[in-house]
């Protein structure tokens, strides 16, 4: 019987993971759609796949997993939550030529896009976002809905907590066991920044070396 794997997001980054997960879902008999529940969504079909509500799917026949390619973390939690709830396997989709080292834990609902890299010692939370050309280095500890867009440069003993978002481009310089440099939860790293001292919660980072983005 053919089961749904549904890519949670029609728009560019799902759009961006879906050839990833039929290569790695591709011994599978699965059908590939789209879920998106976007009512000004003027389409059903993108890059030759279905595009279905969250309840049409749920319609369409059993469910063999969902990847939620949301960029917005509290979003991303709320699908990945509904998923759980409605008993809908959540999917890892990581990309044939990633790297992930020994000791290395990952939480469920992982995205990892080609060309990033996860190196040892690692412990990663869930709903976990790598784009392209990425890595993260040894004895980091990274926590729930952390978002790293390409091209991130996350060097050893690095703390991110929760829900924070490292920007394209961005360096965050290696800390020690002892003093690990710390990206508190909901902060945002603009794109390119270099960070070179810890980060508080909810602060927006920019430029080398970062500072704090003034709000006018």
């Amino acid at each position: 019987m053919t089961r749904l794997i549904g890519i949670y997001g029609a728009s560019g980054f799902g759009r961006e993971v879906m050839p990833i997960a039929r290569d790695r879902y591709a011994h599978d008999d699965a059908r590939f759609v789209f879920i998106d529940d976007d009512p000004t969504q003027a389409v059903d079909r993108a890059n030759g796949h279905d595009i279905l509500t969250w309840e049409t799917f749920l319609e369409a026949g059993p469910a063999a997993g969902v990847a939620v390619a949301i960029a917005d973390a509290p979003v991303r939690r709320m699908l990945m939550d509904r998923c759980v709830a409605a008993g809908v396997p959540i999917c890892e989709i990581r990309a044939s030529n990633v790297t992930v080292g020994d000791d290395v834990q990952i939480g469920e609902g992982a995205i990892l896009q080609p060309f990033s890299s996860i190196t040892s010692n690692i412990r990663i939370g869930r709903g976990f976002h790598a784009n392209i050309y990425s890595y993260v280095a040894h004895d980091c500890v990274i926590g729930d809905f952390v978002t790293l867009a390409p091209g991130v440069k996350c060097n050893g003993n690095v703390n991110i907590h929760d829900f924070a978002y490292i920007g394209t481009g961005a360096i965050l310089r290696q800390g020690t066991g002892e003093k690990p440099l710390v990206i508190g939860a909901g902060a945002v790293v603009g794109m390119g920044a270099v960070v070179t001292k810890d980060v508080a919660p909810g602060a927006t980072v920019i430029g080398n070396p970062a500072r704090l983005l003034e709000k006018k």
